[in-house]
């Protein structure tokens, strides 16, 4: 059962296929505390938050093209874009958000926002979406799996 289960985890089917997973912020709120706390009984325990910073660099300088899925914003939004910058922008970019653009958040920013920064090239095939991801992305993905047949 637990075998099975572990097929069902996202994280078992990138470590699978060798797929990076990055976790942006994740040392702010309670795991961060947890980790700290478990720092001061365990002072070799070492976390190298730049890390991700690094591997996001290379995989992104390295890449031929490279295309973002965005589902809301925040932090998540912005570790995905901002290495794409300094190779010319994604090459592909859809961003699903519920937030208003007139509130100035990173949520609410569309694409034409990130091409101001070069963050999305101005070439690239790109669409925001306005609507609750957990209602777009299931009708998203069949329609993607629908044309791959």
């Amino acid at each position: 059962e637990k075998a099975k289960k572990g097929k069902e985890s996202v994280l078992y089917w990138a470590a699978k296929n060798n797929v990076p997973v990055f976790t942006p912020g994740f040392e702010s709120g309670s795991f961060g505390s947890q980790l700290w706390m478990f720092s001061q009984t365990h002072p070799d325990f070492k976390v190298n938050v730049l890390k991700d910073e690094q591997e996001l660099n290379k995989i992104t300088n390295n890449a031929k093209k490279t295309g973002a899925l965005m589902i809301g914003g925040g932090i998540s939004k912005h570790h995905t874009i901002w290495w794409n910058q300094f190779r010319g922008g994604l090459d592909y970019a859809v961003y699903i958000t519920t937030a208003p653009e007139w509130d100035g958040s990173l949520s609410g920013a569309r694409v034409r926002e990130g091409i101001s920064w070069g963050k999305v090239s101005e070439k690239a095939r790109h669409i925001t979406v306005e609507g609750e991801a957990t209602v777009l992305l299931p009708l998203m993905i069949s329609a993607v799996l629908e044309r791959l047949k």
